[in-house]
């Protein structure tokens, strides 16, 4: 399991922490955002497979932003997943 940090872009939250295998999400915890939002998403995710997070959280729009919190985890995931896979 690795650590990996991601700073968000274009959300109210600055940074995403999180662990992964390249096929599981553990531990996320966003920093900065809307708390019950992100605190919420951070538990639905936990044990979920890494491409299924991708699949349900991509593409998600906050208020006409062009991203959103959970679409930047799944940005995240994406990276760290090819990190792992290389």
């Amino acid at each position: 399991m690795e650590h990996f940090t991601y700073r968000t872009k274009g959300t109210c939250s600055r940074q995403i922490n999180f662990e992964t295998d390249g096929k599981t999400v553990h531990n996320v915890e966003f920093i900065s955002g809307c708390a019950g939002n992100t605190q919420g998403v951070a538990k639905l995710v936990e044990g979920m497979d890494v491409e299924k997070v991708i699949a349900l959280l991509q593409n998600i729009d906050c208020n006409g932003r062009g991203t959103s919190c959970p679409a930047q985890l799944a940005e995240a995931l994406m990276q760290a997943k090819a990190q792992v896979n290389n």
